[in-house]
């Protein structure tokens, strides 16, 4: 097919398509709280997800979405504003004061006449407030009036689908809306030996433990009591559908489901790799999705989640307000009825991060950027001298309590060259490049590979193109202005001074085992 030809058939697409529909769809996300690419979709064998499934099932599952940011505040920030973390100024950080001046789609939804709500975790944790300084409806009203008895103590009591029930009955009649429903599963801390107790799972039944963590029964355990917990969201996510169903809601409404970043062990959350940033999604829309069942190649990332609500409720980006967008809208994708790479292009996704949680001295971060492109991860370390899960006499703060952590940490005090330390807590080099088509787990750095370095000046001259043209103050020799940014918790600014010198500071996302007794360098 010519070119011309090709743009003509695209164009007819485009104005002929659902999204352009007079009737906007009505929007349910369905955000998980540190849940990896794990699904039954996804060809997982210990954990159950039927409802995710039945989502990708009736529309598409995508294999390639990313999170620009491993960790919850600046990953949900980059969801709302449809913006990297290195254009968000504050809100690249975790536990920031969030820009005034940056603002979401759920809030630009309300302005437009949408019914915007949530139920327990939007955006945060930190603090939002706008230029008169009053608290920001970011993911608009809350509805968190039900309560439940939990299946296991580290399951929030929250009855999602019954709060989802309070919005739709609050909703007005033919009035749009939008409803995020923020789960804080699978966020720590687990009651270990839930998977198996109360899950019904099996050690047995998980085929392969990442290659950073050792293979114990511990680990295991850990992996299953995860697996109870994304499966308690799954479950609310069901009742969810089941509602829209009996409301004859569901086929024009959009759902997406995903996470905002990987699981909560190490080398998963509070890092830029596979198992942090690569997420599990999915969306259902019969009216506006063409086609069932699709499996989407093309790498998507949480930017474009803004550009998509926004064309989809009709909307022009000038009249919202908001922020110009570095994502690109999903609608393109919706629209053509096939698998595999639908668009042409979509075969990268940028990666990063700048401080996460503290427990570096002078509350510096640990800024990292990567392009993930055609199955190959290159990552540029610019502070590699620093501790990259924060410093070790001071807990490790980046990563959070877990029964697999205490095991690797102990480990190395048994034996100072323990691999799964030096993994999930050592140094890194300025450089890493790993072939994920054969090392999904990134242990196998290839950056010193003569054979790739053509391929590695490729990556990173078009990682640093694309940062230049958004604007990344890092690519202008003035990237220490993130370590500069106050952290909105004045409890713990100056932590590790302040720790180190004696002062008994609370920590409550890590063990008291996880501080070292002395430095490590």
């Amino acid at each position: 097919m010519s070119p011309l030809r090709s743009l003509t058939v695209l164009l007819f697409v485009a104005l002929t398509s659902p999204a352009f529909s007079a009737t906007p769809p009505n929007l349910l996300f369905a955000i998980a709280d540190d849940w990896g690419v794990h699904a039954g979709a996804y060809g997982t064998k210990w954990m159950r997800t039927p409802h995710f499934d039945r989502v990708a099932r009736d529309g598409i599952l995508f294999r390639n979405a990313y999170t620009p940011n491993a960790k919850c505040a600046p990953s949900r920030a980059s969801i709302l504003t449809g913006r990297n973390s290195w254009q968000l100024e504050e809100a690249a950080n975790h536990i920031c004061y969030f820009p005034a001046k940056f603002k979401g789609w759920g809030e630009a939804l309300a302005e437009n006449g949408w019914f915007v709500g949530h139920t327990t975790k939007g955006w945060g944790p930190g603090v939002a407030k706008d230029a008169a300084g009053k608290p920001r409806q970011m993911t608009g009203r809350a509805f968190n009036e039900r309560r439940l008895t939990p299946a296991a103590t580290g399951i929030g009591n929250a009855d999602y689908a019954a709060n989802f029930d309070d919005f739709l009955a609050a909703a007005p009649t033919g009035k749009p809306w939008a409803f995020w429903y923020g789960a804080i599963e699978p966020h720590r801390a687990y009651e270990f030996g839930s998977g198996v107790k109360k899950g019904g799972h099996r050690l047995e039944e998980i085929d392969r433990v990442p290659a950073f963590w050792p293979d114990n029964e511990i680990v295991r355990n850990d992996m299953l009591d995860y697996a109870f917990e994304v499966e308690h969201f799954d479950t609310h996510l069901g009742r969810m559908l089941a509602s829209l169903e009996q409301r004859g809601l569901l086929d024009n409404t959009l759902v997406i489901v995903t996470s905002d970043h990987g699981m909560p062990f190490p080398r998963g959350k509070g890092s830029e790799y596979e198992y942090s940033n690569h997420v599990p999604f999915a969306a259902m829309w019969p009216r506006g999705i063409a086609g069932r069942g699709r499996v989407v190649e093309d790498y998507i990332s949480f930017v474009d989640l803004a550009p998509t609500f926004i064309e989809v409720a009709g909307l022009r980006w000038a009249q919202t307000g908001m922020a110009e967008p570095a994502g690109r809208s999903l609608t393109e994708i919706f629209r053509l009825d096939r698998s595999g790479q639908v668009i042409p292009g979509r075969d990268f996704a940028l990666i990063g991060m700048e401080r996460h949680d503290i427990g570096r001295p002078h509350d510096v971060g640990y800024p990292i950027r990567g392009l993930v492109k055609s199955g190959v991860l290159y990552l540029e370390n610019f502070e590699p001298s620093r501790w990259p899960a924060c410093n070790p006499e001071t807990g490790y703060l980046n990563v959070d309590a877990s029964p697999t952590k205490t095991f690797i940490l102990d480990a190395r005090r048994r034996n100072p060259a323990d691999p799964h330390w030096a993994l999930c807590f050592g140094k890194r080099p300025a450089v890493e490049l790993y072939d994920l088509r054969t090392d999904a787990d990134c242990v196998k750095n290839l950056a010193a590979d003569p054979a790739l370095a053509a391929r590695r000046s490729a990556l990173q001259a078009e990682l640093y193109a694309k940062l230049k043209a958004q604007g990344d103050p890092r690519m202008f020799g003035q990237g220490e202005v993130f370590d500069r940014y106050v952290h909105a918790n004045p409890g713990h600014v100056n932590f590790y001074e302040r720790f180190m010198k004696g002062e008994k500071l609370k920590a409550g996302w890590v063990s008291p085992t996880d501080f070292e007794p002395s430095r490590l360098d």
